[in-house]
């Protein structure tokens, strides 16, 4: 499903289910510390050094930002939606 699908939901219980699932992505500092650092350009492996992360921890707070709209994968790399600018006004 599309963002903007979830954006312009036809019902109340689909746009609470898309705010659900973005502020459950973006409460998290880990999370919005990876958000700066693709946005970076930086590549997996260096988010996985910056931050001390495993393989394990990454893939899953890479799983939620996607989950939440904040990342999308184009070709290998990930890149910060627009929902996912949220770190420009943190």
């Amino acid at each position: 499903m599309t963002v903007e699908k979830w954006i312009n939901a036809a019902t109340l219980k689909e746009a609470e289910e898309y705010h659900r699932r973005y502020n459950y992505a973006i409460t998290n500092a880990t999370r919005r510390k990876i958000l700066r650092l693709i946005d970076e350009g930086k590549s997996e492996e260096e988010v996985m050094k910056i931050l001390s992360l495993t393989r394990k921890q990454l893939n899953y707070h890479l799983k939620v930002l996607e989950w939440g709209f904040c990342i999308e994968k184009v070709g290998k790399e990930w890149v910060v939606t627009k929902e996912g600018r949220i770190i420009d006004k943190i």
